[in-house]
Parts: C-alpha cells; structure tokens; sequence
C-alpha cells in the first residue's frame, strides 16, 4: 500500500497515538508497554517507535508469560526485542507454576486470573509503573468500547467505570496519588480493519499465526484448537488433522481458536475482513466464561 493511496483517516489515527504516546510519557514517573506480541501490540510498538525517533522509545516492553502462549509468539518476541535494541521484561506467576495451574487443570476463569491478572498485577507492584500502555481497542468488546483512553486505576489497580475521568478536547487529567496509575490505550479510536490497513501501510512485521497455513488442529465444541506442543491432552480416540486456518487474535493456544481461511498476505487478509460479519475475538474463549466476563475481569486488574 503506497502512501498516495493511504486514507487521511489512519494519518489522523496515526497522529492521534503518537499525540497520546507522547502525552502520557511525559506525565510518567515510570512508563511502561505491555506487549503482547499480537497485531495490535505491533502496531502500537511501532506507533512507540515512531514517537521517539530517532531516540528509541524511554520505556521497556514488558510481557506477561503464562507459558502457554503459541511457541512462534515467543520467537517472534524475542526476535522483535532482540531486533530494536529494546528492553524486554518478562514475567511469569511462578507460584501458578509451580502449582500446576493450566488451562486445562483450573479451566480458562481460575486460570486466566491466577496466570494472567495475578501475574500482570505481580509485576506491575514489583516495578511500579504508573503509565501502563495497551493496545487495546474499543471495538473488540463492550466493556472497552466505554472505557477512556486514560483508564484510571486506583493503588489495587482496580477499574471502576465510573470513576473515569473526563477527556474534554482531548486534554487528560493525569494526577495520581502515590500507588495510582493510569492505563493508556492509543489505539482506541482504531478498528480491527484500520490495525491491518496501517499495517499493510507501514509494512510492519507479525506473528505468522496470523497468515494461513496448515495447522494441526482438533475440533472442541465446534472451534478450532491448534495443538501446539505436547502438553495439549487429547480425548480418547481424538486426533489432530490439518486444516488451513489462521487466527484472527492471538492468546494462550489451548483458549485460541483459529478460523478457516486462505489469506496469506496482509492484502488478502484486509479482503478478507472487509466482507466479515462476526467480531474478532470470536475465537477467545476466555471471553465466554460468563456473563459481563470481560468487564469483571477488567474491574479486577485484567488489561
């Protein structure tokens, strides 16, 4: 995609992050970017990138491991950090761990709370960062579509709706009390089509999950779970067959589920989403574990 046939709309998307980047860096005592290694966490590390040139951006990438993440997110993490020079915190709820807590063993609410809420909340305690960035977008779920670009979380890093603060024109209210801090999300304003738009546009690397291929695969419930190592416990009589998926958004590999597709390019995957008609995170599970699932999860610490 040339820049002559770039839409004004993502240079406004464009500048607007990079407005928010800035903004809030600036307001931080200890800034920091949690990155996911999704498209969206992409994006957003570019946008970083972008905001600071030719200095690289003054605030380390930090990664929640559950150890369950697809092993090609973990080599494209490392790759990514390795690649820029960047800092990469990575952090991981040992005592899940050594618990044995998993998917599979706890069921995806006990365990995304114990190895991705829990974990984030340990890590955000350990190195006090006020200024958390996400790449969070309003259109992926409800309970993002009402929260502001500057979240408000108080000292238990808790989210009350209706605590949030007023953004009128545009101007944050950025004071915080000792223990406080604020999650950002520049990326917002942006719809699942415009990350790939841009992307396609600024030619920016992704996990290849996200292209279609042949993937060993089972079938649970009616949704496609790649199985990825060989910590993945199969029913009786079951086994892996190949299909050519891709995913949409990535997670954890046993709570992701892939969807069929031919799109190996960026192109052919903007194609595709233009004639789409179900939401994204239609293929994450921890999203269904109960009624206002993601609102209570984020009321409790959750991204």
């Amino acid at each position: 995609m040339e820049s002559r046939n770039v839409p004004s709309f993502l240079s406004a998307l464009e500048n607007e992050a990079i407005r928010i980047i800035r903004e809030a860096t600036a307001e931080a005592e200890r800034p920091v970017l949690l990155y996911s290694i999704g498209k969206d966490s992409s994006v957003l590390l570019h946008l970083a990138l972008k905001a600071f040139y030719p200095m690289k951006p003054p605030f380390p990438l930090m990664h929640v491991n559950t150890t369950w993440k697809f092993r090609e997110m973990i080599s494209f993490r490392d790759e990514t950090a390795q690649r820029l020079g960047l800092e990469l915190i990575s952090h991981t709820n040992e005592a899940g761990v050594r618990e044995g807590v998993t998917p599979f063993s706890h069921g995806s609410r006990a365990y995304t709370d114990i190895m991705k809420t829990q974990a984030l909340l340990q890590s955000l305690e350990s190195y006090r960062f006020d200024m958390i960035f996400g790449g969070a977008r309003r259109d992926e779920e409800k309970s993002r579509a009402k929260e502001r670009v500057f979240s408000f979380r108080d000292a238990a890093h808790a989210w009350e709706p209706r605590d949030q603060r007023p953004e009128l024109w545009s101007i944050p209210n950025l004071r915080r009390r000792e223990g406080e801090s604020f999650r950002v999300f520049p990326l917002s304003n942006w719809t699942e089509l415009d990350i790939w738009r841009y992307i396609a546009w600024q030619r920016i690397p992704v996990v290849p999950l996200y292209f279609a291929a042949e993937r060993p695969v089972v079938d649970r419930g009616g949704q496609w779970i790649m199985v990825d190592d060989e910590r993945m416990p199969l029913y009786p009589d079951e086994k892996p067959q190949l299909r050519r998926v891709r995913f949409r958004t990535l997670g954890c590999y046993p709570l992701t589920a892939g969807v069929e597709s031919d799109a190996t390019t960026v192109e052919e995957i903007v194609a595709e989403l233009e004639a789409a008609r179900d939401s994204e995170r239609c293929g994450r599970l921890i999203d269904f574990d109960q009624s206002g699932s993601m609102e209570k999860k984020k009321r409790e610490g959750y991204f």
